[in-house]
C-alpha cells in the first residue's frame, strides 16, 4: 500500500479530519487511499503557531490513512493564503503550488513502526505469522482492538 510521510503536527491534523489539504512541490496523479507516516522530526514553529502540544504528537511511526481524491493547482500567494484554514501552512510552505485534497481520514489505534521516505512510497511490512500483506496487518490490529475493548 502507498504511503506518504508527512511531518508533525500536519500528520495529526490529517488524520484528526481538520487538515483536508496537504500542500506538495511537486504533482501527482495518484487517487484513493494512502497510509500517513509520522517522520520523527517535529515542525517545533508549526507547532508554536497552532498551539500543538509536540510532546502528545507521535513519531516514527504511520498513524492512519486517507484518501486523495483531487489535486488542486494554486497559481497564487493569495490563493494559497485564502485555503489556509484547509492546509494551515506556515510561510516556510507557501511556495508549494499543489494541494493534495483529501478525505476520509482513519486513525489507526495501534501505530505501526516504520521508517518514512520520500514522495509516495510502498510500504513492505516484515512478514509476520499470518502474512505480510499490509492490508491484512491492518485489518488483524482492527479485530484485535475491538476483541481487546469487548472483553
Amino acid at each position: 500500500m502507498k504511503c506518504l510521510s508527512v511531518s508533525q503536527p500536519y500528520a495529526d491534523l490529517i488524520i484528526s479530519g481538520k487538515k483536508t489539504t496537504e500542500l506538495r512541490t511537486w504533482n501527482t496523479k495518484f487517487r484513493g487511499e494512502f497510509l500517513i507516516h509520522a517522520p520523527i522530526k517535529i515542525k517545533d514553529n508549526a507547532c508554536e503557531i497552532l498551539d500543538i502540544d509536540k510532546s502528545s504528537l507521535r513519531t516514527g511511526v504511520i498513524i492512519g490513512k486517507v484518501e486523495i481524491y483531487d489535486v488542486k493547482s494554486y497559481k497564487s500567494l493569495e490563493e494559497l493564503k485564502k485555503d489556509h484554514d484547509k492546509h494551515f501552512a506556515t510561510e516556510e510552505f507557501l511556495r508549494h503550488k499543489y494541494g493534495f485534497l483529501l478525505r476520509k481520514p482513519q486513525a489507526l489505534r495501534i501505530p505501526i513502526p516504520y521508517k518514512g521516505s520520500l514522495g509516495f512510497f510502498e510500504v513492505k511490512m516484515k512478514p509476520g505469522p499470518s502474512s505480510n500483506d499490509i492490508k491484512s496487518e491492518l485489518f488483524d490490529e482492527e479485530y484485535r482492538y475491538q476483541w481487546i475493548g469487548k472483553h
